[in-house]
């Protein structure tokens, strides 16, 4: 139980932090945090939960993340639901802290896309279904690959959150043009809750489909490269 609430708590701060910045800061006149400030945002979230909880639950955050160290023989299968459960329940409730705060603004007049994930209409760059298909599948798996690398019993001790938050932030400065980045089902499944419009809720399947492939893909590559189970 107290490694659920702590996966719970982290992926919460995961979607308050990343897409409350998204939400709020990005797009603030003149002094907006942009596209690079909000990939910050989401990375920094993982550094500073990876050293808050870490020893407690291995801060996965993320139902793409907790598949990928399954496929890669570092997690256990009796977990593996539990663990999601509190991953989706952590982003919901964080998207519904955000959704609190921006509808108690001045003037507000809706929640519009909430920072969800999108690809088509809904993609910020225009993006295809196939285009936010590779990305979400390419980035997933660069993702996992660093996560069970760096956290290897032979990486260098301490420093996986900073390498793994690093590895956030560059996905984000890659893909946000694309889908607005996922790489995370928990992080798409709860801001599409409160997108106005329904669209994302239309979209959701992908943004479970492509980085559960990612992550099973990199779960299974880092496995043959070091085939020994590290915990």
């Amino acid at each position: 139980m107290k490694k659920l609430i702590a996966e719970f708590i982290g992926t919460l701060w995961l979607v308050l932090g990343g897409c409350g910045s998204a939400v709020l800061a990005a797009g603030f006149p003149e002094l907006g945090i942009g596209f690079v400030g909000v990939s910050l945002a989401f990375g920094l979230t993982v550094v500073t939960m990876a050293y808050a909880i870490g020893h407690i639950s291995g801060c996965h955050l993320n139902p793409a993340v907790s598949i990928g160290l399954w496929m890669g023989g570092r997690f256990d299968a009796k977990d593996l639901i539990p663990y999601i459960i509190a991953q989706v329940m952590g982003g919901i409730a964080g998207a519904g802290i955000l959704y609190l705060i921006i509808t108690n603004q001045a003037g507000f007049e809706g929640v519009g896309g909430f920072a969800a994930n999108g690809f088509g209409e809904h993609s910020p760059g225009g993006f295809n279904m196939t285009a936010a298909l590779i990305t979400e599948i390419v980035m997933t798996f660069i993702f996992l690959f660093v996560i069970l690398g760096s956290t290897h019993s032979k990486a260098p001790k301490y420093l996986a959150g900073l390498a793994i938050g690093l590895c956030l932030t560059l996905i984000h400065l890659i893909s946000i043009p694309v889908t607005n980045t996922s790489v995370n089902p928990a992080r798409s499944t709860s801001q599409a809750l409160f997108a106005e419009g329904g669209w994302a809720m239309g979209q959701l399947w992908l943004f479970w489909v492509a980085p559960i492939v990612g992550a099973i893909l990199a779960g299974l590559a880092y496995k043959y490269l070091s085939p020994e189970t590290n915990n």
